[in-house]
């Protein structure tokens, strides 16, 4: 039986994100008032986006979050103003991701990005007076451990972005990409086991 999101809140604990807007903003979505729209998508950009390019990496995280929004759109009706809509946003992405993995569309490439090749984000260094090395130092780290997420199997991969970057319980995990609870859980091991080897390597 599928879980209400109060339900997912108390087992899981609420999704990483932001708090969801006023009520009155989630109304007008339902009715696909352009305000309300426009203030709905402002709102999730980021985590639709982010989730987006934990799933299918950097190259195509645009256009599944334009994608995204697209569907949220057509299906607006559909959004419970009651219930907190990241359930309903982090399934739609992840359900966007799925088909771009099915097509084989995709074609994931692990890179380092240096602050040589984004100048911009050097000169935010200088003027945020942060030490640019340690700065770099973070960011190859994470660019690194993006790429290993990205070289897995899409399953395992799902696991680790959806419980440990999207701060969904492994009962929300199971409920969203089909399986048992236990499957998940199981799931979730095997995918930090293949992590830590590749970070390793």
């Amino acid at each position: 039986m599928a879980l209400s999101p109060e339900e997912k809140d108390q087992v899981d604990g609420a999704p990483r994100g932001p708090e969801p807007p006023p009520r009155n903003v989630l109304t007008g979505v339902t009715r696909r008032e352009p305000d309300a729209l426009r203030e709905f998508f402002e709102h999730y950009l980021d985590t639709v986006h982010s989730l987006a390019f934990r799933l299918v990496g950097e190259s195509l995280a645009e256009d599944v979050t334009q994608d995204v929004f697209f569907k949220v759109h057509r299906a607006a009706h559909r959004l419970d103003p009651e219930r907190d809509p990241r359930y309903w946003l982090n399934a739609i992405t992840y359900n966007t991701c799925r088909e771009i993995w099915r097509s084989g569309a995709h074609k994931l490439e692990a890179r380092t990005v240096s602050i040589q090749d984004k100048p911009e984000v050097g000169a935010r260094l200088r003027e945020s007076g942060r030490d640019p090395e340690m700065e770099y130092e973070v960011s190859s780290r994470e660019a690194s451990v993006q790429a290993a997420i990205e070289s897995l199997p899409e399953p395992l991969r799902a696991a680790i972005v959806l419980h440990d970057y999207q701060g969904l319980g492994h009962e929300a995990v199971a409920e969203m990409t089909g399986i048992s609870h236990v499957a998940a859980r199981k799931r979730y091991s095997r995918a930090l086991a293949e992590l830590a080897k590749k970070l390793r390597g």
